[in-house]
C-alpha cells in the first residue's frame, strides 16, 4: 500500500492532494488547498511550508509529486511561483517526481490540452467523488495520479 502526495504549487493557493495505492484501486484520502493570500509575500512561504508540514504529518505519504513551474509571460509571476515550489519541496522530506502540467493533463485526461474543466471532471471519476472539488485541489489530485500511473509504467519497464 502505497500514500502519494500531490502538490500544485501557487504563490496565493497552494493545491495538495493525497491518495492511495491499493493494488489497481485509487482511493482518496484528503485534497484541498492553502490560501495564503492574507499572508505579506515572505510569509506565503512559511505558512506554505507549514500548511504541507501538517498533511504529511496526518497522512505520511510515502512519496510525492510537484508540477513543474511553467514560463509565464510575466517574470516575476514565474519567480512567485517558484519560490511557492521550493517552499513546498522542503517540506517533502521523501522522493520527489516531478511532471509538466502538459504530462499531468495527458496522464488523467487522455491529452495534454485539455481545460480545467477536464481534469476536475476525470480526477473526480477516477478517485469515485462526488462532492465538487475545488480548482487547486482538484490539480493537486491529477499530479498525484499522474505520479500513480508513471511510477505503475516505470515498474513495467516503460518511459512515461
Amino acid at each position: 500500500m502505497t500514500v502519494i502526495i500531490g502538490i500544485d504549487p501557487g504563490s496565493q493557493r497552494t493545491g495538495y492532494g493525497v491518495i492511495r495505492l491499493e493494488g489497481n484501486r485509487h482511493i482518496h484520502l484528503t485534497s484541498g488547498h492553502l490560501n495564503v493570500t492574507a499572508y505579506p509575500a515572505c510569509e506565503r512561504l512559511r505558512h506554505i511550508y507549514l500548511g504541507l508540514q501538517k498533511v504529511i504529518e496526518t497522512f505520511q505519504p510515502h512519496e510525492a509529486a510537484i508540477e513543474q513551474v511553467f514560463m509565464n509571460e510575466n517574470p516575476n509571476s514565474a519567480l512567485k511561483l517558484g519560490q511557492a515550489r521550493g517552499a513546498a519541496i522542503v517540506a517533502l522530506s521523501m522522493p520527489i517526481a516531478e511532471y509538466s502540467a502538459r504530462q499531468v493533463k495527458k496522464s488523467v485526461v487522455g491529452h495534454g490540452a485539455a481545460n480545467k474543466e477536464q481534469v476536475q471532471f476525470m480526477v473526480k471519476r477516477l478517485l469515485n467523488l462526488s462532492e465538487k472539488l475545488q480548482a487547486d485541489a482538484a490539480d493537486a489530485l491529477a499530479v498525484a495520479l499522474c505520479h500513480a500511473h508513471a511510477r505503475n509504467l516505470k515498474r513495467l519497464g516503460l518511459d512515461f
